[in-house]
């Protein structure tokens, strides 16, 4: 019989340009997110000869470890699925009763120890269990079913994203001075379905709404199946950001302080 439980050893580490779950794509290369990234294997497993033979394919599958989660939900709210929770199983979400993720990527080339990948949708650190070469023959069905996703894909109905004068110099400064690329994260969540929900921080505001994307925030109206985004404001106040009396680490913090010099009147 098996024991109840088995033990994995990470055969390597990741080395990409995501350091939080924010700012990664949900799906690799398919988010206009393009990335180079290093998968670097541990020495003196004799991992150079499994190597071998590798360099000739296009692209690989990643076996990893969703590192950053500590518990799984049997019940999640994908993207995609509106107000809808699905069974886990039926999704790529990260909260798994084990938390192994798959990924395909692109390899560009191997040196030592070192493969070069484009396109990878995991987070810097990210502990790898395997790498297997993809197979187009035998690895890609575009035809198969795509269960719930294609009747949401199929029925939903986008909003149109309309920006202020205002709201896009302050993304256009966040763009090159903010650690979050905002816009990236919080347009497609408002494009899908911009109004009040819990799970991802839409609540009303003054005559609109705010959305909540780490520590900043998005003001905007919805008009029909029109969403017009007022302004952009920070999440913390400017004694926060300025004296911050309690020591704490604040999130994304000189690009706060910037944005508070500029913009102080419209903080919320």
């Amino acid at each position: 019989m098996l024991s109840d439980t088995l033990t994995l050893k990470p055969i390597g580490y990741t080395s990409s340009p995501y350091s939080d779950k924010y700012d990664a794509p949900r799906q690799p290369g398919v988010e206009g997110k393009h990335n180079e990234s290093i998968i670097t294997l541990l020495p003196h497993c004799n991992f150079e000869q499994a190597l071998q033979d590798l360099e000739g394919f296009e692209r690989i599958w990643l076996l990893f470890w969703f590192h950053r989660n500590s518990s799984w939900k049997p019940k999640v709210l994908p993207p995609r699925s509106g107000r809808t929770k699905r069974g886990v199983f039926a999704t790529r979400s990260p909260h798994r009763p084990n938390p192994i993720g798959l990924s395909v990527c692109t390899l560009t080339k191997i040196k030592g120890l070192k493969l070069y990948v484009r396109d990878v949708d995991l987070l810097d650190g990210t502990p790898i269990f395997d790498i297997k070469p993809y197979l187009p023959y035998s690895d890609s069905f575009p035809d198969s079913r795509s269960g719930w996703i294609g009747e949401a894909e199929s029925t939903a109905l986008e909003y149109d994203i309309v920006v202020s004068e205002l709201a896009q110099t302050q993304l256009n400064w966040l763009a090159n001075n903010s650690e979050l690329q905002l816009t990236d994260v919080a347009f497609p969540i408002l494009k899908r379905d911009p109004l009040p929900y819990s799970s991802r921080r839409i609540t009303s505001y003054e005559d609109g709404y705010i959305i909540a994307v780490k520590s900043w925030r998005i003001v905007f109206r919805i008009e029909g199946k029109k969403v017009t985004i007022i302004r952009i404001a920070s999440g913390y106040s400017s004694e926060y950001v300025f004296l911050n009396p309690e020591g704490h680490v604040l999130n994304d913090h000189s690009a706060h302080i910037g944005f508070h010099k500029i913009w102080e009147s419209t903080n919320i």
